[in-house]
């Protein structure tokens, strides 16, 4: 369902968004029916909106099948973004040096409502690996980047920013609340969070807040496979990235991000 339109939002434009995020949250290319189903607007509207969209780069159309998905240019754009954002550019190269360090894959993320958004990775040479896209979107309580960035909140400021009910991604999660403060508690207290299998099935995560500003939006990760996951590599993780999230927000910090 379509979201109320917010206050002085113009309506078109608040459409033409509200349409993006639909084709570019689906799995799948939609149908205008589906589409229709899913936003609510007159259907004739809609269509001239696709068309528009379609010849601007924004949209794709298969027409032998008159599905819609997201276009090149949508991909463009957010390229465009990562490209000019300052805590990206400065956690690449930290990030690099963490992957050859400890040989596993690395993760920025950034805290966007109750979820974190995947911005940069960095892959294990391992044969099993972690492969995550950048733009993946996972619920906050689910991940270990999820947990750093909340640890950093107060319980009433963590529930504000939880949805009414935790989703379970495997029977690992913790969608108990009281067993999340708990936690988010423990992970305050040792200055990282981590998870086992909470959201896949076979890998364990720890993950640091990059605390250059306040409120803390972004965190580094690094997913480890159980395989492989013994205590002194389990120290030889946390220690690269405790060191990482310092030398990132010292460079922030130093050029006033």
């Amino acid at each position: 369902m379509t979201s109320p339109a917010r206050p002085g939002a113009v309506k078109s434009a608040d459409r033409t968004v509200e349409l993006l995020e639909v084709l570019s949250a689906s799995d799948r290319r939609l149908t205008l029916t589906e589409l229709h189903r899913e936003l609510s607007y007159p259907k004739s509207s809609l269509y001239m909106l696709l068309q528009t969209l379609v010849a601007r780069g924004w949209v794709e159309v298969d027409p032998e099948r008159g599905t819609y998905g997201i276009g090149v240019r949508a991909l463009l754009v957010g390229t465009s973004y990562l490209d000019h954002d300052p805590v990206v550019r400065a956690a690449i190269r930290v990030m690099e040096q963490v992957r050859q360090d400890v040989n596993e894959t690395v993760h920025l993320a950034r805290l966007d409502g109750p979820d974190v958004v995947y911005l940069a990775s960095r892959e294990s040479e391992h044969h099993l690996r972690v492969v995550s896209r950048v733009g993946r979107r996972l619920p906050a309580h689910s991940t270990s980047l999820g947990k750093a960035l909340l640890a950093t909140r107060t319980r009433d400021e963590v529930e504000l920013i939880l949805p009414a009910e935790l989703t379970a991604l495997t029977p690992n999660t913790v969608i108990d609340r009281t067993a999340l403060h708990d936690q988010l508690a423990g992970f305050r207290n040792v200055g990282y969070a981590h998870e086992r299998e909470e959201n896949t099935p076979g890998l364990g995560c720890f993950a640091v807040a990059l605390p250059y500003r306040n409120p803390v939006m972004d965190a580094m990760s690094c997913s480890v496979p159980l395989g492989r996951l013994d205590p002194d590599h389990e120290r030889q993780v946390v220690s690269a990235l405790l060191d990482a999230a310092r030398t990132i927000t010292e460079l922030l910090r130093q050029f006033g991000r």
